[in-house]
């Protein structure tokens, strides 16, 4: 074998070398990752149930599940409420919120960013299940805040009846604002000072230091954090289920917890995997949304 082809050879083993370090990654992604993908794709179109005649014979049915989906008024009700919830909680309530107390805490003493910071992250730390039942217990009938508030002599309300919407979007925000306020305070750390110390030199407000350097400056941290946390809203099951169970009737059913209730309820596994699919072309849409803008 001559030179020139035994360096060829190495070269061209030398190329692929990196593959075999990712095989065990690109195993794992088959496994756990794409082969449930393509499960869920093919049930969405069968008739599989856990009882009845369907559990006895798999059935391929087409597109009969995304009809009757389309058809069915509750899966419009639920997308409502899911993108309600979705705005409320993660747009304008963690986004916002977890900005604002990173903001306040900049270039405070570090005994004052521990205090907060702690305080902040107790809400995120603690599992959802038992931030649905502490916010339950704050807002049910007996609760804390009637508590509270019959104290003052204002009549007592049924808070998970009458705006159980709020009360599921308060518990959300309360359980996912510390990661916004993570994100953005590395972010602002990162903001230099001479830049906003030669804005102030110059007669910049602190609004306009804010709107015209700090936020441009972060964008993209902002829209990164922003597809973050609506994809982790966008799959918010226990918190929901915990607190109200999708009611009363379906004013906080939102497609997790309809999915659930026809795949593990009603037994209708390839309706509730239609439904799954749903949801996941939802996340991967504003998943495009947010990297297209922060191409731009």
């Amino acid at each position: 074998m001559s030179s020139l082809t035994a360096n060829v050879l190495y070269k061209k083993k030398k190329t692929y070398t990196w593959l075999y370090f990712l095989l065990p990654s690109i195993a794992i992604m088959l496994v756990f990752f794409i082969y449930p993908i393509l499960l869920t794709i093919f049930y969405s179109f069968t008739n599989l149930a856990l009882t009845g005649e369907a559990a006895k014979q798999l059935k391929f049915i087409g597109f009969d599940n995304y009809v009757r989906m389309f058809e069915d008024p509750t899966v419009r009700v639920s997308i409502w409420n899911t993108l309600i919830f979705l705005i409320g909680s993660a747009v304008i309530g963690q986004q916002v919120l977890g900005f604002l107390i990173a903001l306040l805490m900049k270039h405070k003493k570090k005994m004052f960013r521990r205090i907060i910071g702690t305080i902040v992250l107790a809400g995120w730390v603690t599992p959802e299940i038992v931030c649905a039942l502490c916010l339950y217990s704050f807002f049910g009938d007996e609760g804390t805040l009637n508590s509270i508030i019959t104290f003052f002599g204002i009549p007592a309300v049924t808070w998970l009846y009458t705006v159980p919407m709020v009360t599921i979007i308060l518990a959300n925000i309360w359980h996912g604002t510390a990661f916004s306020m993570l994100v953005f305070q590395a972010a602002l750390d990162d903001v230099p000072n001479e830049i906003e110390e030669a804005a102030v030199v110059d007669g910049a407000t602190t609004l306009q230091i804010l709107t015209r350097i700090t936020l441009p400056y972060i964008k993209d941290t902002i829209t990164t954090n922003m597809m973050l946390v609506t994809l982790q809203t966008l799959g918010v099951f226990g918190l929901i289920y915990a607190m109200t169970g999708g009611g009363p009737g379906t004013s906080t059913t939102t497609l997790p917890i309809f999915m659930y209730n026809q795949a593990f309820v009603n037994y209708q596994l390839g309706y509730g995997t239609a439904i799954s699919l749903l949801l996941l072309f939802i996340g991967v849409v504003l998943s495009l949304f947010y990297i297209r803008s922060m191409k731009e």
